[in-house]
């Protein structure tokens, strides 16, 4: 129960984080969407996540119980590997994730991808 608990919390901070992401303008970060202009790059990163999160949603609530402990595990990975871009692009000038919140919600996700797995070791 808690293991899941914090796999919902890291999974709620990573889409809040997403949010965030599209008042900092994180596609001005991203190697193709960098290249566009920006209302268009705006525009397919908004639209990209659509497909992303209603997968992700669907895998999560998939009735194969592999399925949905694949899925739980890969984004527990992702949240860590976010973080480690997150860290590695803070020096950029158009990076614009310094504040508190953003920071929590980058690195709060982190923090329950490196636990929930551990959770679910430890029983």
């Amino acid at each position: 129960m808690l293991a899941e608990l914090v796999f919902y919390l890291g999974f709620g901070l990573l889409t809040a984080h997403e949010l965030d992401a599209v008042h900092k303008r994180e596609w001005r970060l991203l190697f193709v969407l960098r290249r566009m202009r920006e209302p268009l790059a705006r525009d397919v990163f908004v639209l990209a996540h659509v497909p992303l999160v209603a997968g992700l949603v669907w895998l999560l609530a998939s009735p194969d119980a592999a399925v949905r402990l694949a899925t739980v595990l890969i984004l527990d990975g992702f949240m860590v590997i976010h973080a480690g871009l997150h860290w590695r692009l803070s020096d950029h000038p158009l990076y614009e994730f310094q504040s508190l919140p953003s920071r929590l919600l980058i690195y709060g996700a982190a923090v329950c991808g490196l636990l929930h797995p551990l959770l679910l070791v430890l029983g």
